[in-house]
């Protein structure tokens, strides 16, 4: 059954500047560090992301930032774009809390509950249509069979010129000793930044489950998708840019290509 709870300009959080907002925003920021740290260039791919927007379906746009988390995504199209609005979609308690948190006082922001897994989960979306989905680093979480079923679902709740923008770990199988060379040297920039003290999600994790406010949640994502020190990506799988390409072809989308990549990542968009 899908959960659906949506929130608009709500939440448990307060305006900036309040003892409630400055909590959001230390937890919104150090979900950044974290994820800069496993993706140094996480913002130049953001970047790219709303450059298209832009190009493609303007400076007002209706936005699913889908698999939200913390609402990364909706936060930097909100500061670009005064006229956007955006509909966060995630299934995590503990960073939907700090999303609303974080947003609570921002009527362009609403945030959705739902398991992108689930036929029906679009019945919880607060418009019938949206100009643009964006997601980043996300959608690795699905097995191949279910991210086919989703880009289908996600044409359906997009316009006719409406895009879907999926930024996330997309290994290409040809090259395999380019492949290992970029894991290497990232995974020595990593060691080298851990032991300076860098967060990495396990301890993130940790931090969030010792919080007081973000206790329960955290232990209720424990319950949905497993701890993070043992790992919980185990049930998902990754693909090529050029399947994700093929996928969103035959989901329905008239055109799609890569519009960025880096040597481990890639950036493809669907065009309807």
């Amino acid at each position: 059954m899908t959960q659906a709870d949506t929130e608009a300009g709500t939440g448990t959080g307060g305006p900036a500047g309040t003892a409630e907002g400055e909590r959001w925003r230390h937890w919104q920021e150090s979900w950044d560090r974290q994820q800069e740290w496993y993706m140094p260039d996480r913002e130049e791919r953001f970047a790219a992301m709303l450059d298209a927007v832009e190009a493609l379906v303007g400076t007002e746009p209706k936005v699913l930032d889908l698999a939200c988390g913390t609402g990364s995504i909706t936060g930097r199209l909100l500061r670009r774009f005064p006229g956007a609005a955006g509909t966060g979609v995630d299934l995590d308690p503990a960073l939907l809390t700090i999303a609303r948190g974080h947003f609570a006082a921002e009527p362009r922001a609403a945030f959705v509950t739902a398991d992108l897994r689930d036929p029906r989960w679009t019945d919880a979306l607060p418009h019938r249509s949206y100009d643009a989905v964006l997601t980043s680093t996300a959608l690795h979480w699905l097995r191949t069979d279910e991210l086919r079923a989703l880009y289908g679902r996600l044409a359906g709740v997009l316009r006719d010129g409406g895009i879907l923008i999926n930024a996330d770990h997309m290994p290409d199988p040809a090259t395999p000793r380019i492949n290992e060379a970029v894991n290497a040297f990232h995974r020595a920039r990593r060691e080298r930044e851990k032991a300076a003290g860098t967060q990495d999600w396990a301890d993130w994790w940790a931090a969030a489950a010792a919080d007081p406010v973000l206790a329960e949640p955290a232990a209720e994502r424990f319950r949905i998708f497993g701890d993070p020190v043992a790992g919980d990506h185990a049930d998902g799988e990754t693909q090529s840019a050029a399947w994700h390409v093929e996928a969103l072809r035959a989901a329905g989308f008239a055109e799609a290509r890569t519009v960025w990549a880096s040597p481990a990542d890639a950036m493809v968009l669907g065009l309807k």
